[in-house]
């Protein structure tokens, strides 16, 4: 019979709890993943819990009024806080999604549970390691390729085929999707997950890009787009109301037509 068991130094503690100082009428707690690599101890969930009358209305409010005034060492990223940038993707309640946009009114009630966005390595408490997703980034060649000369104005394109881009170009790399997907998890190293995948396919489908088949090519392969199995977990996951399993679906049909 087969046991699975998680590493010693992976499993999770209980940390501290962060009362209020004086007692308040509309509390939130949070339960936060916090890790430090300097300290080489196992990550725990610190609770911190928040007065709602005197904090914003977001998630990403709080975590700043956190690191603010109760305890400065929390670290995340954040910048936009209007959900442009992606910075501040996490995973809030079981579901991967940005801070900035999250209401704490949607939250459940009780204590609500903040982590990193899932498997992937933490640099530190709720800041993962973004390395191999944007070398994968990288490789898909994100720009338009032309081997026309550069044009004296912009490069025309009808309003049909603008309207192909859409669904695509907003896309902000939060990689909230990629980080729901089950086949990302477990082969991150050689599949290139719905983010990378749907970024893939919005060069794909541009008019003025003259590299198709390069870019179908460079998909050619049993792991890169192929370990896709429409689970869907990352179109319901996009913050943004993206749809990437559509994008990988229309990408292999342009494979499959290819021939």
């Amino acid at each position: 019979m087969s046991e699975f068991t998680l590493p010693a130094n992976s499993r999770v503690g209980e940390g501290r709890h962060w009362p209020l100082p004086q007692k308040a009428e509309h509390v939130k707690s949070f339960r936060i993943y916090r890790w430090d690599p300097a300290k080489k101890a196992n990550p725990t969930l610190d609770t911190f819990e928040i007065d709602r009358d005197h904090c914003g209305p977001m998630v990403l409010d709080a975590l700043v009024k956190i690191n603010d005034q109760i305890d400065p060492t929390l670290s995340f990223r954040r910048s936009c806080r209007e959900g442009v940038c992606g910075s501040c993707a996490m995973n809030i309640d079981g579901h991967n999604t940005l801070a900035c946009l999250t209401p704490m009114d949607s939250l459940k009630k009780g204590t609500s549970r903040i982590t990193p966005l899932p498997h992937m390595p933490v640099l530190k408490d709720l800041i993962p390691d973004l390395t191999g997703l944007y070398a994968q980034y990288e490789l898909i060649e994100p720009w338009l390729q032309s081997d026309q000369p550069p044009p004296d104005r912009e490069r025309p394109q009808s309003p049909e085929d603008r309207a192909k881009l859409d669904g695509s170009w907003e896309c902000i790399l939060c990689f909230c999707c990629s980080t729901s997907c089950p086949s990302y998890w477990w082969n991150q190293d050689k599949y290139l997950g719905p983010s990378i995948l749907l970024q893939s396919h919005r060069w794909l489908v541009d008019s003025r890009d003259q590299h198709t088949g390069d870019r179908l090519d460079l998909l050619e392969d049993p792991f890169r787009l192929y370990r896709c199995h429409t689970i869907m977990n990352c179109t319901k996951s996009c913050p943004k109301g993206l749809n990437p399993a559509r994008a990988i679906a229309d990408t292999k049909r342009m494979m499959a037509e290819r021939g």
